[in-house]
């Protein structure tokens, strides 16, 4: 399923910029960064916990903020890409 990961960082201080790295860091290892805060994450059930999970440790919910669009297993039909920065396709070849 591609589920889109969101988030809003407080980094007023050293602590939130703390933050705002390690949540960037998690979210890129599961995901495309297709924003400066916005991932999309093409994941299983099971990942999916373990992702969220890992995020929610992470963000002080009093300052920051996650927010998950669940676009599941149609995805295709429910993204659309106009603009700079070309569109990739998450269950394509990985080319590194």
């Amino acid at each position: 399923m591609l589920i889109l990961v969101t988030y809003d960082v407080n980094t007023e201080g050293k602590a939130g910029q703390r933050r705002l790295r390690r949540v960037a860091r998690i979210c890129v290892n599961h995901g495309q960064r297709v924003q400066f805060s916005v991932f999309e994450c093409l994941v299983d059930a099971a990942e999916w916990v373990k992702l969220k999970a890992k995020l929610l440790r992470e963000i002080d919910d009093e300052h920051d903020s996650l927010r998950f669009y669940y676009l599941g297993n149609n995805w295709q039909n429910r993204v659309e890409h106009v603009g700079a920065k070309p569109s990739y396709d998450p269950e394509g070849p990985l080319v590194i």
